[in-house]
């Protein structure tokens, strides 16, 4: 692993994924969305990739804390977009699965999200698909 970046490139990716946020509450504001925050949307997008995970599988997916995964699923269960059981093969652990709902959910607003905004990058000129495959192989080394 890398002991540190010192060369401003944490903090400028850090500021890159604050902005997605501010363009999806931008969405929000401007009537999208059906009231989905883009944490919400990405909670959901990641879940359809890989459920039914645990919340700790989930949590790590998004890469978060266990507890943030804990608070940001009570919404989304009371809202219908997502269920959360106990694991039968684990009574301590719960398993959170997408809902019929939460799927639409994610269909009809963070997946024209994503869509849009990588439209809008290949239409400035952006290498979307150069940054996509060396931002994962960034995290790759990063988690080694």
């Amino acid at each position: 692993m890398i002991d540190t970046v010192d060369d401003g490139l944490a903090d400028l990716l850090h500021r890159v994924v604050y902005l997605l946020g501010e363009a999806a509450r931008q969405q929000e504001t401007d009537g999208g969305q059906d009231g989905l925050t883009y944490s919400q949307l990405r909670l959901l997008g990641t879940l359809e990739e890989i459920q039914p995970a645990t919340q700790h599988q989930l949590a790590q997916a998004l890469s978060v804390s266990d507890p943030a995964i804990s608070r940001a699923l009570r919404p989304l269960e009371a809202a219908g977009h997502v269920e959360v059981r106990v694991d039968p093969e684990h009574a301590r652990r719960r398993l959170v699965s997408l809902t019929e709902a939460g799927g639409k959910a994610f269909h009809d607003n963070g997946k024209p999200m994503y869509d849009e905004l990588r439209t809008a990058l290949l239409n400035a000129g952006f290498p979307y698909e150069r940054y996509l495959s060396d931002t994962l192989r960034l995290a790759e080394i990063l988690e080694t």
